[in-house]
């Protein structure tokens, strides 16, 4: 078998699969980085959603612009809801039902103002204000921050002008036609469910690692296969070959 080695074509094939074993390789222990990383990140995002809530002013001021450093924070902000100005995020689905999220801006005493994802209606409830709609007053209003979501590069994109229905929580875009100027984040409202409309959205679950360590394991054998392939290959036909 050594001697079948040093022939040209079979030099050839061993080293293509060498090549190819350290793509395998290589792309196994990307997917362990990648879940480490996602570990690391979940653990962040437990912590931070399990804290108790702090003021989202307060916490704007200490971003000093790192804005990724607020995901997941539990926070709360007193103000007063806008319904005039509410808004609905296309596509959303609760217990297997679709329907809308709907986001209101809720205007704090300082004159600014924060968007605030209510949670999700049926789909009969398409207009705004929509029925479910805030008691009037003054709010006490908890939950976690998000950042601002943009368009992926094959994702619909929201038309221009004044709109009812977007397909996303865009701050830039939706500050078009919200008349108090908004916080650069938003906030997904949580508390005690109950059966009354809009119903609370689920938070993230941060338990789900991910597909990394099946995708490494699956890498890691292609690997395996490879050598184990060419070696039985190599161990049946070298010795023939001329």
């Amino acid at each position: 078998m050594l001697r079948a080695l040093r022939r040209p074509k079979w030099i050839v094939a061993a080293l293509f699969v060498v090549a190819v074993t350290a793509v395998f390789v290589r792309l196994g222990f990307w997917q362990l980085d990648r879940l480490e990383q996602r570990q690391l990140m979940n653990a962040v995002g437990e912590e931070r959603i399990g804290a108790e809530p702090v003021s989202l002013a307060s916490l704007l001021v200490g971003a000093e612009g790192d804005l990724g450093s607020l995901q997941y924070r539990r926070v709360f902000v007193i103000g007063t809801y806008n319904p005039s100005e509410e808004m609905l995020i296309r596509s959303r689905v609760h217990l297997g039902q679709a329907g809308f999220h709907v986001v209101t801006p809720i205007v704090t005493d300082e004159g600014w103002a924060v968007l605030v994802n209510r949670g999700w209606v049926p789909l009969s409830m398409d207009s705004t204000p929509v029925e479910a709609r805030p008691e009037a007053g003054k709010h006490r209003v908890e939950g976690w921050v998000q950042l601002t979501q943009t368009r992926p590069s094959l994702g619909p994109e929201d038309l221009p002008g004044d709109q009812v229905v977007f397909n996303r929580v865009d701050i830039g875009r939706m500050s078009e036609q919200i008349t108090h100027s908004l916080a650069p984040v938003f906030i997904v409202a949580s508390g005690e469910e109950d059966s009354d409309l809009p119903a609370l959205v689920d938070p993230p679950d941060f338990g789900d690692e991910g597909p990394h360590l099946a995708y490494a394991i699956q890498w890691f054998g292609f690997a395996a296969v490879a050598l184990i392939g060419f070696y039985f290959l190599v161990r049946r036909k070298g010795p023939q070959s001329t």
